[in-house]
């Protein structure tokens, strides 16, 4: 397993996903989006996984720009605003080669064992 964790530092979900795979003794790389945010090739690969861009958008973000994304005419100019903007990312995004989940989800990461 390639366990990949894109998360925020403050978020709660996050922590507890962390906790998950660390308890299990599983090894994961976690990525903070708020410093590194996310690749075009991760963002895609995520996408077509959890079954589109509006599962990954975090429709009770505090950010600013966060009411901005739905006014935004085309889904490109969407995508391009999130991957600017990576704290608009309903988080944790566990990525595990090409399956993904958004938020917590013990019940799927088992059946990656």
């Amino acid at each position: 397993m390639n366990i990949q964790i894109f998360g925020k530092a403050k978020c709660f979900d996050t922590k507890k996903a962390q906790r998950w795979f660390k308890e299990r003794g599983i090894k994961f790389q976690m990525i903070d989006l708020a410093q590194k945010g996310m690749s075009k090739g991760e963002y895609t690969s995520v996408k077509s996984a959890v079954g589109g861009m509006d599962n990954l958008i975090d429709t009770a973000s505090k950010h600013k720009d966060a009411a901005l994304l739905k006014y935004l005419a085309t889904d490109e100019a969407k995508e391009e605003k999130l991957l600017e903007t990576p704290l608009l990312f309903k988080t944790p995004i566990v990525r595990n080669g090409r399956q993904a989940t958004v938020g917590y989800c013990p019940e799927v990461w088992e059946k990656w064992e």
